[in-house]
């Protein structure tokens, strides 16, 4: 799924125009979710992407990508009663199954910090930033199926991190380009490194031991988060649960290709493939063993 159609009412902003292809290597409204609820799903994905746009893509200014994500924040809270293509599709969902905003404008929050904030001291800040960039959308799925409890939110909430965490690991080289740095500062510098050795890694193609150590402790966090949030295979419904099953995978084989890789991103970043579909189906399986 790709929000390649900017909103009627802003066209002319400076982020569009610009076509964007995004590579995604987990799965966004799949077959697996009902098709009645696919409508609310690819509604909350397309507000997601266009809004991650506005603070990534085009030639607006810092003013502007934050000017538009405010308007956005203020159409959320003007539903039903916008007509807005990008919030209005929401408010259908919104109101069918109390879908809470707050998760709406916690995305807004973090894309907004995208705009603002481009280092992180602590693994801490970095999931601070998670809870508000991932999570959010982990609990609107768990709300669509009416499976958001205590226990299920925080076992989504450890899930959606995780997988942030291996997109910062293997979009190291992407991200420095963007001028940004999620790996934790004080991970940075205890391994000696500053923002020239990053620099030099990508421009020599390749991520010295050092650099390689911080990308293979951040992942391995990630493992450990993908593991603590497992038991929500066994509280949603069979198809999401199969769904999570496909996106635990998923994620579970990138990490696997960034270690066999040496944990070096820049040398060769994981993408997801047809040659990976067995992999991915085996461990779908083993998740679903385990989870039991």
């Amino acid at each position: 799924m790709h929000a390649t159609t900017p909103p009627a009412n802003t066209a002319g902003s400076p982020w569009l125009g610009t076509r964007t292809d995004h590579y995604e290597n987990f799965p966004v409204g799949s077959w697996l979710v009902p098709a009645p609820l696919r409508p609310a799903v690819g509604a909350i994905y397309r507000f997601a992407r266009y809004a991650d746009d506005v603070a990534d893509e085009g030639t607006a200014t810092t003013d502007e990508r934050l000017a538009e994500l405010r308007r956005l924040g203020e159409a959320i809270d003007a539903l039903p009663d916008t007509d807005d293509p990008v919030v209005a599709p929401l408010a259908a969902p919104i109101a069918a199954h109390g879908l809470d905003r707050r998760h709406l404008h916690d995305l807004l929050s973090a894309f907004s910090q995208d705009v603002r904030v481009t280092r992180y001291a602590s693994l801490g800040d970095v999931l601070d930033y998670c809870s508000r960039s991932a999570n959010p959308v982990g609990r609107l799925m768990l709300e669509l199926f009416d499976c958001a409890g205590e226990r299920n939110v925080a076992h989504a909430d450890a899930i959606c991190s995780a997988l942030q965490l291996i997109n910062f690991a293997q979009d190291v080289a992407i991200d420095w380009r963007k001028d940004r740095v999620y790996l934790p500062q004080d991970a940075l510098r205890a391994h000696g490194l500053h923002d020239d050795d990053i620099r030099r890694a990508v421009d020599d193609g390749r991520a010295p031991a050092p650099l390689r150590a911080v990308i293979a402790e951040l992942c391995e966090t990630a493992r450990a988060m993908l593991i603590q949030g497992r038991p929500l295979l066994n509280g949603v419904p069979r198809r999401l649960s199969w769904e999570l099953r496909v996106i635990l995978a998923g994620g579970t084989r990138v990490l696997d290709r960034l270690r066999a890789g040496g944990f070096d991103p820049i040398a060769a970043r994981p993408v997801l493939g047809p040659g990976d579909a067995a992999a991915i189906a085996c461990l779908t399986f083993v998740s679903a063993y385990a989870a039991r």
